[in-house]
């Protein structure tokens, strides 16, 4: 069974939404996923599974979210080869250019830890309305075909 990890880091509830539907996306595609709020995990969970993806605002002038900061700092020290991954997250695009700049950054940490990009990044202004929810779907599809493209 391919297995998934989804780590999110919320203030407004918004990103642990997103979380919410990339994990009922996955789930309908026949994934095992577990799901975990960004202070209560060790990055290095994320070596259990084959599909990894977070979930997290910006905060106050383009900063990573401040519970985050041990999990971002360990990421960037991983290996992990082999593992599909992918950064979806919420913001205000009151906030111009530091807007979700934190998907950004865990892109960044995700390529440093040598692992795959299975899907563009995703950046939703606010909470999720239908639109976002559709685009969430086929990130959420787009990281299950990388997966099992790279196991022919």
């Amino acid at each position: 069974m391919i297995r998934a990890h989804v780590v999110f880091a919320t203030i407004t509830g918004n990103n642990e939404d997103v979380a919410d539907i990339v994990d009922e996306g996955l789930e309908d595609l026949g994934i095992q996923v577990k799901e975990s709020e960004i202070s209560q995990t060790d990055a290095s969970d994320l070596k259990d599974a084959d599909i990894c993806v977070v979930c997290a605002y910006t905060y106050n002038g383009g900063s990573l979210p401040e519970e985050g900061m041990d999990f971002f700092d360990d990421l960037n020290q991983l290996n992990l080869s082999g593992k599909i991954y992918g950064v979806a997250g919420s913001g205000d695009t009151y906030y111009q250019e530091y807007y979700n700049v934190a998907v950004d950054a865990f892109d960044k940490a995700f390529q440093k830890a040598n692992a795959i990009k299975g899907s563009a990044n995703v950046k939703i202004n606010l909470e999720p309305e239908a639109k976002d929810i559709k685009t969430l779907d086929q990130f959420s599809a787009n990281l299950v075909q990388k997966y099992k493209d790279l196991q022919k």
